[in-house]
């Protein structure tokens, strides 16, 4: 099966597009050749014929390996699923057929880092017969310019219990990983070293959570992820002792935070596709960074006939009073924000509150809601896990109320369960026409394009932890390859690590389509706008994107990503405790002059807090390059407008 063209998108091409997307995502279709074969070899490569995903049989083993120009990106490395009663598929196995095509077709998502997608991939597809068992199984893999993917296929009617799976990612000499688990700093170690963690509750050993970034001697740098994760368990990943190059897959058994009922198996309904695993790669940090679309490429279509309704944006957390809550809708419509916020406490304490339809007596809800909306401004209510025991009833309540969304709180992400639980509150938002953020220890696997409602979410050590500068440039190559990303912006808070033009220059260089602004603050604080010279930036940027650019990075160093809404490009720049100056050409501009608005670091003064913004103006073309002088954490954000 073959879609070609490379003609710009339209109508026709990506209806056509979909059209191939729902056909291939069947299980036996295509062009099916017979093969009864004991060892094989197959190669599925990017149409550009950059990146090369093999898969092998020998001796009835199946393993799998990847490059990127030649190099290196994952090694030999073995494949397959053990079930429940020991069988190992994929280490006794036969191929029986095969199956092969490229895509090349583009889609519109409802919103993200780019108008629109691009779609390129050739796949590769083997059915295959455990010896042992005679059970039917396949593999597909596919090869992108973005990088690789594979997942694996229980072909025969009826149930099945998969124990855990066998696949390990073998990377070359001198790899270095960044671990991380739940909300942890990053750690750059060698695969054989995670340090171990966990609980007598929790999943424990040297595991890290995904996404898990990789570079490479080579220069390479990849983001291991997972795609379309349904009725499955959350993967990790977990250093093999003996193997120090070697990490394998482990899937979770305990819910992140150790509450919850324990799964060593989880139960299918046959046929059954598992989750993709996918590598993203990059031959500069910079071009990981705008590969991460591959998660959503890899992710169902979208689901939702009506769309209209979901509008990214900004947000403003209110305090717990009514009078508060109507000062925040005004602070909303005068700084450019689309949402308000009550967090935990709106309907009591939420730790022992399971009740979530009844404000405390200090909020007036409806008066709140009324007047919001009034003013086009959207409310999200706050809701802790354990309040959600009906949620079907819960968020009919909220819709009835007018409300906008929720935000759900410490969600415990991992096991098969909570992947259904987690993946059901989406669907049932949508029922109801509200957005959902999902707070805590919970991962992304490009369920935002199926229902991009589930428009945020955390899974990650938060800004309002006030981290280190180092982390904060860490993750646009890490935690956001994944997908969008909760990451509250503290900008003029005295506790911050960074510059206030390093906390300015996040909302352009993370993909955050419901950005949290103006965290721990209150609208008083900005009463005199003057003594906040961030504040214009802040009311004119928005959360998503019709084109994005990665212009330079290096992870734990320093980012730079222009992103275009309109004719109007948006460039944050952001650096790690080390002063440095970079050299960022605006070759991405269109033709004629623009105006470039900078708010950049003044003089550094004795903490990075300290440190001033300075604004200036100047007219730039296409031709200029801009020298972005940053202090130690700190950063620099560009308007560039037309004209």
């Amino acid at each position: 099966m073959t879609v070609s063209g490379r003609q710009e998108p339209s109508r026709r091409r990506v209806l056509r597009g979909a059209a191939v997307a729902v056909a291939t995502a069947g299980l036996g279709i295509g062009a099916t050749r017979p093969a009864e074969a004991a060892d094989a070899s197959v190669t599925a490569t990017s149409l550009d014929g950059t990146t090369a995903i093999t898969m092998s049989l020998t001796g009835g083993a199946l393993r799998w390996s990847a490059r990127r120009n030649g190099a290196t990106v994952v090694a030999s490395s073995a494949m397959g699923l053990r079930l429940g009663d020991g069988t190992a598929l994929g280490t006794d196995a036969v191929l029986t057929s095969y199956q092969h095509w490229h895509v090349d077709i583009a889609w519109n998502p409802v919103y993200g880092r780019n108008a629109t997608v691009s779609d390129t991939y050739q796949e590769m597809r083997w059915n295959l017969r455990d010896n042992g068992t005679s059970i039917n199984f396949g593999v597909q893999i596919r090869a992108y310019a973005s990088g690789v993917a594979f997942r694996y296929v229980l072909l025969d009617s009826g149930t099945a219990s998969i124990a855990e799976e066998l696949t390990t990612f073998v990377f070359p000499d001198g790899t270095l990983v960044y671990s991380a688990r739940d909300e942890d700093p990053y750690n750059p170690v060698a695969p054989g070293s995670v340090p171990s963690t966990g609980t007598s509750s929790t999943d424990t050993g040297p595991l890290t959570d995904l996404p898990l970034t990789a570079t490479y001697a080579s220069g390479l740098i990849a983001c291991v992820c997972e795609s379309a994760r349904l009725d499955y368990p959350r993967m990790m990943l977990s250093s093999v002792s003996g193997q120090p190059d070697t990490l394998a897959t482990y899937l979770m058994q305990h819910t992140a935070r150790g509450s919850g009922t324990v799964q060593t198996t989880s139960t299918a309904t046959t046929p059954f596709a598992t989750p993709w695993r996918a590598v993203v790669i990059g031959s500069t940090h910079a071009e990981l960074v705008d590969n991460a679309e591959l998660v959503l490429n890899l992710a169902p279509a979208g689901a939702l006939a009506d769309t209209s309704w979901i509008r990214p944006g900004k947000v403003f957390r209110c305090n717990l009073t009514t009078a508060d809550g109507l000062a925040g809708v005004d602070f909303a419509v005068a700084r450019g924000l689309q949402y308000i916020e009550y967090d935990a406490g709106w309907y009591g304490p939420e730790t022992t509150t399971t009740d979530a339809t009844q404000p405390i007596s200090a909020i007036d809800m409806p008066t709140v809601i009324s007047y919001a909306t009034g003013k086009g401004i959207g409310v999200i209510l706050y809701v802790n896990r354990i309040a959600l025991n009906s949620p079907d009833s819960l968020f009919a309540r909220y819709r009835s109320w007018g409300a906008a969304g929720v935000k759900l709180g410490f969600i415990n992400d991992g096991t098969q369960a909570m992947t259904n639980q987690i993946t059901a509150w989406a669907r049932t938002a949508a029922t109801y026409q509200l957005l959902i953020d999902m707070h805590d220890d919970v991962r992304p696997f490009g369920y935002e394009r199926t229902y991009p409602n589930w428009i945020s979410l955390e899974g990650v050590r938060g800004n309002e932890r006030f981290p280190t500068a180092t982390h904060n440039v860490t993750l646009p190559f890490a935690r956001n390859i994944g997908g969008p990303m909760d990451y509250t912006i503290c900008y003029g808070q005295s506790r911050d690590r960074t510059t206030n033009a390093h906390q300015m220059a996040m909302a352009a260089v993370y993909y955050q389509p419901l950005d949290f602004l103006y965290w721990y603050d209150t609208p008083s604080k900005y009463s005199t706008p003057s003594k906040w010279p961030g504040l214009p930036w802040f009311d004119a940027i928005p959360t998503v994107w019709d084109q994005s650019r990665t212009l330079a990075g290096s992870i734990g160093e320093y980012v730079a990503v222009a992103r275009r809404s309109g004719t109007t490009w948006y460039l944050g720049v952001m650096t790690n405790e080390t002063a440095r100056t970079l050299s960022i050409p605006l070759s991405f501009l269109g033709s004629g002059t623009y105006t470039a608005t900078i708010y950049a670091d003044g003089t550094p003064g004795s903490s990075p807090y300290q440190t001033p913004v300075a604004v200036n103006t100047r007219t730039v073309t296409s031709a200029t390059t801009l020298s972005v002088a940053m202090a130690p954490a700190g950063g620099q954000a560009v308007v560039l407008k037309p004209g």
